[in-house]
């Protein structure tokens, strides 16, 4: 699986990222991946590996890059409870300074880099994202509908009334959107909210809790890790991406 470490120009400096894409001489629908909190790191190069090879160019940028190139700070082969709080911590600066106005330029250059690459094919993209990535996946997808098709989130902070009045970008979304959030994050009563508004602005949508998950199911170098819930996480994204990205 051919992978590349890249810098993408952006209005603020050049962002470090990381690719995947299968080995075939072909081009391929592109997907932009967004990180959780923790960034660039062996589980998600192990990720973006895995669903480029079914098919995709997976671009991972690291989203800090205005605080210095990955890793901004030292992380243990394991993320366990008893060190995830410090860690959170010294990350929550760089997540507090990370405004919708930065968001927002970084994924216009971020889809620009990725619709340019050689490898990937013309036409839509998907956008997928973990914990703090996967409220960036739907602003994205929010700000670029001619060229989303698809956007995921899994363990993200994403609600109805989410940061900055999330439920207001509903209404420009023309993706198609999956949403798995962990039982921990979304109560039933706040899911059924997030699925009324949704509805209400006439996106399809598959939105659920993952039972018996907690915040950071998908990352296998965390205590929050579960297998199962990982490959819900495939089961449902695959398909999505399947049904909205022409495959060359």
């Amino acid at each position: 699986m051919p992978t590349k470490t890249l810098q993408i120009p952006t209005a603020d400096g050049q962002a470090d990222a990381f690719a995947a894409y299968p080995d075939r001489g072909e081009r391929h629908p592109g997907v932009l991946m967004y990180a959780d909190a923790f960034g660039i790191r062996p589980v998600l190069r192990e990720m973006a590996r895995e669903l480029a090879g079914h098919g995709y160019y997976v671009l991972v940028p690291h989203f800090f890059y205005r605080h210095g190139p990955a890793p901004l700070i030292e992380l243990p082969e394991h993320i366990g409870e008893e060190v995830r709080p410090a860690l959170v911590a010294q990350l929550m600066p760089l997540i507090e300074a990370h405004t919708t106005e930065r968001i927002l330029r970084d994924a216009d250059a971020y889809l620009r880099f990725l619709t340019t690459q050689p490898e990937v094919t013309a036409g839509p993209v998907a956008v997928t994202g973990y914990c703090i990535g996967g409220l960036l996946a739907m602003r994205t997808a929010a700000a670029h509908p001619d060229q989303v098709a698809a956007v995921a989130g899994f363990h993200g902070p994403v609600g109805a009334d989410g940061p900055d009045g999330l439920h207001r970008l509903f209404s420009t979304l023309t993706a198609q959107v999956h949403l798995g959030h962990a039982e921990t994050d979304m109560t039933p009563e706040a899911l059924g909210e997030l699925n009324q508004a949704l509805d209400a602005a006439g996106v399809g949508h598959t939105s659920e809790i993952y039972p018996g998950t907690v915040h950071g199911f998908t990352m296998s170098d965390t205590d929050a890790f579960s297998p199962s819930a990982l490959q819900h996480h495939w089961d449902r994204l695959l398909p999505l991406l399947d049904r909205t990205l022409a495959h060359s």
